[in-house]
This record gives C-alpha cells, sequence and structure tokens, in this order.
C-alpha cells in the first residue's frame, strides 16, 4: 500500500491551528465527515474512543490518530502540519506538529495495518520528515509524503 492510496492532495493541509489535542480531533473529524459523507460526531466519537485506549502519539512529533468506522469503504487520510506544536499525551512526551489522520473500514484487518504501516514508515522516515515539515502549502505538503512514498527503497 502506497500513502496515496488513502490520501489525496485536498486533504494535505499545512498551519492548521488548534489550541489542543480534543479541538483539532473535533477539527480533523468535521472535515473528513464532510468529505466522506458521515456525520461529524460519528467520526469524532471514534477517534476519541481510540484515544481513550491510549494515545496514538507515536514520538518525534507525530501523531497517527485513527479509527475505524462504519461507512467507510476504503482506508482515509488527513495529512496536517499544525501551526503550533500541541500536547498529544505522546509516548515520548514531546509537541506533536506532524499529524496523520487514518479513518478505515470496519471489516479489513489487513487494509487497516497496511495503511497503518505505510504511514508510519514515510513519517519514521528523516528524508520525507524533513521534507514534510519545511512544505510551506497543502501542494507541497502533498509532494512531500508522496514523493517519499514513490521514492525506490533500497534492496
Amino acid at each position: 500500500m502506497n500513502i496515496t492510496d488513502f490520501l489525496s492532495p485536498q486533504h494535505a493541509i499545512v498551519d492548521l491551528r488548534a489550541a489542543d489535542k480534543a479541538q483539532l480531533l473535533r477539527e480533523l473529524a468535521r472535515r473528513a465527515a464532510t468529505a466522506l459523507g458521515l456525520p461529524a460526531d460519528q467520526v469524532s466519537d471514534a477517534l476519541l474512543k481510540r484515544e481513550a485506549l491510549g494515545s496514538t502519539g507515536t514520538g518525534g512529533g507525530i501523531a497517527i490518530p485513527h479509527a475505524r468506522l462504519a461507512g467507510v469503504a476504503k482506508p482515509f487520510g488527513m495529512l496536517v502540519s499544525l501551526a503550533k506544536a500541541i500536547d498529544f499525551d505522546a509516548i515520548d512526551g514531546r509537541l506533536v506538529d506532524i499529524v496523520c489522520l487514518l479513518l478505515l473500514p470496519t471489516n479489513s484487518q489487513g487494509e487497516q495495518l497496511n495503511a497503518l504501516a505505510c504511514a508510519a514508515r514515510i513519517l519514521r522516515d528523516a528524508d520525507a520528515l524533513r521534507s514534510i515539515r519545511r512544505a510551506g502549502d497543502d501542494a507541497a505538503l502533498y509532494r512531500a509524503a508522496a514523493g517519499e512514498a514513490a521514492k525506490p527503497k533500497p534492496a
């Protein structure tokens, strides 16, 4: 799976503003719900319920909030750089400035793991992360993520 399988250019957002984790998740839920034709509160509730199990702040300034939802036919993603880093209860205690939201179908284990692994792989790559953090606009953010995903990996 490639990040472009679940992330489209219109869902890459630079300089999103959020005061805290809850506000950020509600805003991402609202945007995702609009794109998917789902009720925003359904998306928000699913994300908050997943976060209650443990933070999806993976460390290094990165968070990958995710949830399974009825009504999602295939993995859906949003990649966001925040205007100001926020506390996300990340495992390393660092503030988060890059967020990759994933909404996944309720019925597909493999697809979920592939989408999560793909997002994590790109966001762990130092070159990709540097390009993502330097992106000055939405299109550059998308190109940074998609371009790094398209690079051939060493054998």
